[in-house]
């Protein structure tokens, strides 16, 4: 591929300086990437950086703000460079060959309304995909690619132009539900999502539910989606169907009690503005098989 065909793609990658063997490998599979010219950001979650390779630009937040806030200090940080495209990369993630970011790149000209494309997720040591990596009801068959109305943060590539217009990830998130969020934005801009499902990223098959706020935050925040992006009359049968699945899901956890008090702290308040999606954006995500009630 000549250098005029190049595409254009600015990385975003977070880092606490927890993972080094991990971080390395991540960030020696982006930069083996082919036939893109990219540029790269590291941003030190309330540490500076220790290991940024030659090219690499880096940024210091002097607290941990979160993920959805660090990959937006990311993705500013880059702003104004003319990049087609952002990826969102989870530092303990691999591109397994050069020319994934050129396969994922091809799914958006064979796929012109979508806002993002998703890979499939797979553990390199069993190459297993998790139900919660395929953005879609019904995940049994993660090969099968097709239109998705969410997403799986962890590895995303992103039209900039849209991420742009839409505002970016909700900071305030801190972690979790931040990517409903942000898709169901990208739906109301009148785009789509892309599952590829035949493109393969690496990342280890790790329980979400290992961080300490887990069961606090994915309340909260499935609250403030709510509160934040569904028109009126269904904020109250969105969040009843989350409470009928979420006791089901943790009635054995011994967390529940945590859970609770944090979807009544998501009912107080603090979600943000409130901008909910139209009703042909309702249709849209109903007709494309999710509506926004699951």
């Amino acid at each position: 591929m000549s250098r005029e065909a190049k595409r254009t793609v600015d990385v975003v990658v977070l880092t606490m300086n927890d993972r080094d063997v991990e971080f390395r490998t991540a960030m020696a599979s982006v930069l083996a990437q082919q036939g893109v010219d990219l540029r790269v950001v590291i941003v030190g979650n309330g540490v500076e950086p220790d290991y940024v390779p030659d090219g690499v630009r880096a940024v210091t937040l002097a607290e941990n703000t979160g993920i959805p806030q660090g990959r937006n200090v990311g993705a500013e940080a880059l702003a104004g460079g003319g990049a087609e495209f952002v990826l969102f990369f989870d530092n303990d993630a691999v591109l397994p060959a050069p020319d994934t970011l050129t396969r994922l790149i091809a799914e958006f000209d064979r796929h012109p309304h979508a806002a993002y494309v998703q890979p499939r997720i797979a553990d390199p040591a069993t190459g297993e995909t998790l139900g919660r990596w395929v953005p879609r009801l019904h995940s049994s068959d993660a090969r099968r690619s097709g239109v998705v109305t969410v997403m799986a943060e962890g590895i995303v590539l992103v039209r900039r132009a849209d991420f742009d217009a839409v505002g970016g990830w909700p900071g305030h998130f801190f972690l979790f539900h931040e990517g409903i969020d942000l898709s169901w934005r990208f739906w109301d801009l009148g785009r789509v999502g892309w599952y590829a499902g035949d493109i393969e990223v690496h990342h280890p098959a790790t329980n979400p539910a290992r961080h300490k706020p887990f069961y606090r935050l994915v309340a909260r925040n499935r609250v403030w989606v709510a509160r934040r992006r569904l028109p009126a009359p269904l904020v109250p049968a969105y969040l009843a169907s989350w409470i009928v699945i979420s006791l089901w899901r943790f009635r054995s956890s011994g967390n529940l009690g945590v859970w609770i008090r944090g979807f009544a702290e998501g009912l107080r308040g603090g979600a943000g503005e409130r901008h909910p999606m139209s009703w042909r954006t309702v249709w849209r995500l109903t007709r494309a098989g999710r509506p926004p009630l699951v």
